[in-house]
């Protein structure tokens, strides 16, 4: 059973404008650092306010009669419904904690290390972060290149990998890159 019971996971942030390909760029990061025998947790940022107890349902009973949390659990998955009003970095190391790295879309204006995707066919004219010092990576496919930060094509994928496995994920594994991936494999 796999237990990260002694390093503290490493949040890097994915961030662009409104349909940037954000989602599509962390489905892939997963999909290729989860081969790589990595455990990655994601967290997305939405600015609507969720609601997942319906009113009516057990949870909401239960949360309406004054539970501080509602767990609900299958087989296979779990879902919790509870108040957090902990800053969202706390929130991401307190819920994700067991993994190896945290990928996170959005929260562009938290102080982590960021990644940001920016296309050319976007309705946008500009990167937003271009001047960040929290810029580690730049994904495009424009001529765009930020000061002498990495840069990698939409469909860099397993350069990328490579890059957060070196900078993130180092001491998680004694494996050089790739190697994870040939092992499980």
């Amino acid at each position: 059973m796999y237990m990260n019971s002694k390093k503290t996971p490493r949040v890097v942030l994915i961030v662009g404008k409104s349909n940037s390909g954000k989602t599509t760029l962390m489905e892939k990061l997963i999909r290729e650092l989860s081969s790589r025998g990595f455990h990655v947790g994601s967290v997305k940022h939405t600015h609507h306010n969720l609601n997942f107890d319906k009113k009516g349902k057990d949870s909401w009973r239960h949360k309406n009669a004054g539970a501080v949390a509602s767990l609900i659990v299958t087989d296979t998955k779990v879902a919790l419904v509870k108040e957090d009003t902990r800053p969202d970095e706390e929130k991401f190391f307190h819920y994700l904690g067991d993994t190896d790295l945290i990928l996170a879309e959005g929260f562009k204006t938290l102080s982590l290390p960021k990644i940001e995707v920016f296309r050319k066919n976007s309705p946008h004219e500009a990167p937003l972060c271009l001047e960040d010092p929290n810029l580690v990576a730049f994904v495009t496919d424009t001529d765009i290149r930020p000061g002498k930060k990495n840069c990698f094509g939409l469909e860099d994928i397993n350069s990328l990998a490579d890059f957060l496995e070196h900078h993130f994920l180092a001491s998680f594994s004694k494996k050089s890159p790739h190697q994870a991936r040939a092992l499980n494999g």
